[in-house]
């Protein structure tokens, strides 16, 4: 019963993310943290080892997308909505599902720069950023101009709330 509790939150938390993020561009922290919420509720419900998979599930998520967030490559709703989706599926199903959200999401920039004309640019934009990471790693550099942000005049932004919605509900499915 409680599987199937977290699978309707998940897929209603999902849809509504979806609508809100393709609308507005932003996901609400209502949305956001009430479903973390409610998927670390049901999980205590069925126990400490359910509790403890929905917050593990939470904390990879967390792990994975704050540093994107903290370069400015991911939005904070989407960060947030990413914590809610690692509550709801524990890392058992999180895996297969941050695979299929990195795709979808690529997919989905992929075809918005081509239709935007911006490929090109974009290119050079990720390939300055890969160099400028690698260097600064090996290195210990300090880029001299600001790197390219979602913050960035100008700069492509997608609705990253679909590909998590279709990773989790793979990862839900699956």
């Amino acid at each position: 019963m409680i599987d199937l509790l977290l699978t309707i939150g998940l897929i209603a938390t999902c849809a509504i993310a979806v609508w809100s993020d393709v609308r507005t561009g932003r996901i609400p922290n209502v949305l956001t943290m009430g479903a973390l919420t409610t998927a670390l509720i049901l999980r205590s419900v069925g126990g400490l080892d359910l509790l403890g998979s929905g917050l593990a599930g939470a904390a990879i998520a967390l792990g994975l997308s704050l540093p994107l967030f903290l370069v400015g490559g991911l939005g904070g709703g989407d960060v947030k909505l990413l914590l809610a989706v690692g509550a709801f599926l524990a890392p058992s199903r999180l895996f297969v599902a941050l695979l299929v959200m990195a795709i979808v999401g690529g997919c989905i920039a992929l075809v918005t720069v081509i239709r935007r004309r911006a490929l090109g640019r974009t290119l050079a934009n990720v390939y300055r950023i890969v160099k400028t990471a690698i260097l600064a790693a090996l290195f210990r550099t300090v880029p001299r101009t600001p790197l390219p942000t979602l913050r960035t005049p100008g700069a492509i932004s997608t609705p990253y709330g679909l590909a998590i919605a279709t990773g989790a509900i793979v990862g839900v499915l699956l």
